[in-house]
Order: structure tokens, then C-alpha cells, then sequence
């Protein structure tokens, strides 16, 4: 019986939240493109950020070695890639260069620490909310440079990337945390 009032309860607060909400948000006003696009930016950024932050520095150098994991990124250098690509894309939909080092994708070789590595990290989520609230109705499929090659995109697209790219290397680095033990964040 008090397993079935702690759900009633969440239940009900749960529905309260939904509500304001949607009070929040002016009646038939749509989501803009920067909204929807920051929105799955944000929760990629909290599942991604966690997930680094959980593996403890003396196993930021692991990879694992065997059979088709031979070769891989390192767990710092997964988490260095998603940074710089940020950074990338986030400077292709502004326009403009990159203001930090991107290390091709890889991120700057000078950055070893878990700390640094973290605030490489999360600056460049910062970099690439700057960049997606950028996006509007009037830009968003607006002809620019795809940042990997020689070939036309659209902000819409790269920062669809933004939201997506992180999450390939997010399922990656699951595998590195279990490996070693460890539960990530979003899963306890």
C-alpha cells in the first residue's frame, strides 16, 4: 500500500509539472528552431558531461584492446573529440573560426588532466549553445560550409549534428565506464 501512494504521489507531481510547463509556453506559440535544437543540445550536454565526469582520472587513459576494440580511442580522447567537434560545428554555424584549439578533431594535445579535459568540455557545450540560439527561422537552411569537407550544409543541419554526434560517442564511453565498474549517471 505504500509503494502504491509513493507512485500516486509522483504521479501527481509529475502531472503538476507537466502542467506549468505548458503554462510556461504561450498557448499555440510553436517551439523556434534554436528552442527545439538547444532543448536536445541541453539533455545530450547532461548525459554526456555526467557520463565523463563519473570515470575517475587514473582510468581516462583506458581503451579497451581486445578484438574490434583494437585501436580505439582512449576515454579522454573520446571525450576530447566531442569538445573539438562542438567547437567545429559551432564555428561553422557562427561563421566564423574556432576560438580555441581543435586539434583537427581530436582536441589539443596540451590538455591531459580530467580537469582540463572537463572544462574543455563543457566551455565547448557552452560554445555550442552560443552558436544553435543563433539559429533562426530566417538562417536556419541558409546555404554555409559543412566544417568536415568540401561540400554545401545548413545550420540546421550542424546543429542537428551538435545534437546528435555526441550521443555516438556517449554509447562508446558507456562501454569504458562499465568496463570498468562503473554505472553511469543517467542509469542509477
Amino acid at each position: 500500500m505504500k509503494h502504491l501512494r509513493k507512485v500516486g504521489v509522483c504521479c501527481f507531481l509529475l502531472w503538476n509539472v507537466a502542467a506549468l510547463a505548458q503554462a510556461a509556453q504561450p498557448k499555440n506559440e510553436p517551439h523556434t528552431v534554436a528552442q527545439v535544437l538547444d532543448s536536445s543540445a541541453a539533455n545530450m550536454e547532461r548525459e554526456f558531461v555526467s557520463a565523463a565526469d563519473a570515470m575517475p582520472e587514473d582510468k581516462y587513459g583506458y581503451a579497451p584492446t581486445s578484438g574490434e576494440f583494437k585501436g580505439v580511442r582512449t576515454f579522454a580522447q573520446q571525450v576530447k573529440h566531442v569538445a573539438a567537434v562542438n567547437y567545429l560545428l559551432g564555428a561553422s554555424i557562427l561563421q566564423e573560426k574556432p576560438p580555441v584549439d581543435v586539434g583537427g578533431e581530436s582536441g589539443p594535445e596540451s590538455i591531459t588532466t580530467k580537469a582540463d579535459i572537463l572544462k574543455y568540455l563543457k566551455a565547448s557545450f557552452e560554445y555550442a549553445h552560443k552558436a544553435i540560439v543563433s539559429v533562426n527561422e530566417k538562417n536556419f537552411l541558409e546555404p554555409i560550409k559543412w566544417p568536415f569537407g568540401d561540400r554545401p550544409s545548413s545550420r540546421l543541419e550542424l546543429g542537428g549534428v551538435i545534437t546528435s554526434h555526441g550521443f555516438d560517442h556517449y554509447g562508446q564511453i558507456v562501454v569504458y565506464l562499465r568496463n570498468n565498474g562503473i554505472v553511469p549517471p543517467a542509469n542509477r
